[in-house]
């Protein structure tokens, strides 16, 4: 006798893709959100436009009504050019902690 196997489409586990995409983008918001927060106590500037890419990232995944889902693309493709670009910004401008400790004392 062998097991008997569930179907695919009775399998809880599967999710659909573009749900899992939007999950994604959605989780990348939050990090980009709290990790521009924690930045916040070292560098205000830098914490504010970390914190501020939240934003378009999280508005253009989740889609604002009357977006048509294909015009999603360009508008998540600006946005991650906009955080590439403030980060590459901030890597070469910015002056960064030397060591762990100060990153995470903000000292």
């Amino acid at each position: 006798m062998s097991p008997q196997v569930k179907p695919e489409s009775e399998d809880p586990g599967i999710v659909d893709p573009a749900e899992r995409t939007r999950l994604a983008w959605t989780r990348t918001a939050i990090a980009f959100a709290a990790i521009g927060a924690a930045i916040l106590k070292s560098s205000l500037v830098a914490g504010a436009i970390v914190l501020a890419l939240a934003v378009p990232i999280w508005a253009a995944v989740r889609g604002v009504d009357g977006i048509p889902a294909v015009r999603r693309l360009p508008l998540v493709s600006v946005a991650v050019l906009l955080v590439a670009t403030a980060a590459l910004v901030i890597a070469i401008v910015g002056h960064g902690p030397n060591t762990l400790a100060e990153l995470l004392h903000g000292r």
